[in-house]
């Protein structure tokens, strides 16, 4: 009786000429990876791109990691796998796009980017060997916003991200990067395989399905093939945030902290365009954006001070808590004065600072009020953050916001 014949791995269809015509009508497609000790990640992602419909085939996949990272890469995927052999990204290749990948110009073209900084010391940038701390996450960040820039502003081109490898701190940043620079055409993706092809005592390692080692060990000696492994793909949403600023804005090479922070100014004051506040005298009593809150004594004196001093002038005045107390006292005891003489129900009989209020105390009120308002859904949260804050005693709202009742 003849033995059956080991059958060989199914190779992916190599790309159709339709689907590679409608690419280069669409411009040049670009995956951007992280990646740290686990080479895998990126050809796995190669390998899920290129199996949808239609397939997703980059034509250059630039990947970011470190010294040890792209030593890593290139014994693993650029060295060959035997003498006189391909490498496994070449191999890769091959499976995907079938014998057009050694035309010049083919897709998956691959470049390896090492994080580096600039070095003050030497005046020139150096490889950044790991992340020990928030300088070296700094200088991180900036590489990869950099990295993210050239790529999105080139004419025509898509972007398709992916933050599977390299530690959690590379992920999150490159997330970060995508949300503030990236656009609608663009993507954000994870990929994952299916246990145990996924275990870092996998031997050898696995990188796609028709890799030429199939015959796996895991760590309880048991033999898997590589072809049985099933790899998703997950596309990741995130918000295009550059939509919400200036062109030059986004354009203009700030450092990723300086980006985030004129980020976030342009979001307060958008906030502040959207925020609408009525107070009443009689009553404690606040209305935002239409929702009504009912505030304490104190909480009361606190606002009607707040807004009686949003003209900026007044407002430049009072710079720190505890500078506020006097004025404040002041103004709770003008309050007070103004109460009806027959009517105990009114709240300004209650108008005035205790003893030994100071400005611990005048934090621990801000703080109160400031839950409230959170607790209180969005529309009311909103004022939140226009409330004093450390260096500013104000409330940084427009007076043409502000209405004060009797």
């Amino acid at each position: 009786m003849k033995s059956a014949k080991p059958k060989r791995p199914r190779s992916a269809p190599a790309a159709k000429e339709p689907a590679a015509r409608a690419r280069k009508d669409q411009g040049q497609l670009i995956l951007l990876a992280v990646t740290g000790m686990s080479p895998g990640v990126l050809t796995e992602t190669v390998w899920a791109l290129a199996k949808e419909s239609p397939p997703s085939i980059p034509d250059r996949v630039v990947v970011i990691t470190t010294p040890r990272g792209k030593e890593l890469l290139d014994r693993e995927l650029r060295t060959p796998v035997a003498p006189g052999r391909d490498s496994l990204w070449q191999l890769l290749r091959r499976e995907i796009l079938g014998p057009s990948c050694e035309q010049h110009g083919s897709p998956l073209n691959l470049t390896i980017n090492v994080i580096s900084v600039p070095n003050p010391r030497t005046g020139c940038s150096e490889p950044l060997e790991d992340f020990r701390n928030a300088a070296d996450n700094a200088a991180m960040a900036d590489f990869l916003l950099a990295e993210v820039r050239a790529l999105v502003e080139i004419p025509g081109a898509r972007l398709i991200a992916s933050i599977a490898g390299g530690r959690k701190t590379l992920g999150a940043l490159l997330y970060a990067c995508m949300s503030l620079l990236g656009r609608e055409t663009d993507r954000l993706t994870h990929v994952l395989v299916t246990e145990p092809y996924d275990s870092p005592g996998l031997k050898p390692r696995f990188f796609f399905p028709t890799q030429p080692e199939q015959r796996l060990v895991v760590n309880g000696g048991k033999a898997i093939p590589a072809s049985n492994a099933r790899i998703d793909l997950g596309d990741i949403p995130f918000v295009p945030l550059r939509n919400l600023f200036e062109r030059d804005l986004i354009s203009k090479p700030y450092s990723f902290t300086e980006l985030v922070d004129r980020c976030k100014q342009k979001v307060s004051e958008a906030a502040r365009r959207n925020v609408r506040l009525t107070l009443w005298r009689s009553r404690a009593e606040l209305d935002v954006n239409g929702v009504k809150i009912q505030t304490s004594a104190m909480q009361q004196v606190l606002m009607l001070f707040l807004a009686d001093h949003a003209a900026a002038p007044a407002r430049a005045m009072i710079t720190k808590f505890n500078t506020a107390i006097e004025p404040l006292s002041q103004f709770a005891h003008k309050l007070r004065s103004q109460r009806p003489p027959n009517n105990d129900a009114d709240w300004r009989w209650k108008a005035e600072l205790p003893p030994g209020f100071d400005d611990e105390s005048l934090r621990k009120l801000l703080n109160e009020l400031k839950g409230k308002l959170k607790a209180a859904g969005s529309q009311v949260a909103a004022l939140a953050p226009l409330l004093p804050a450390k260096g500013r005693f104000s409330l940084d709202l427009s007076p043409t916001a502000i209405q004060i009742c009797d």
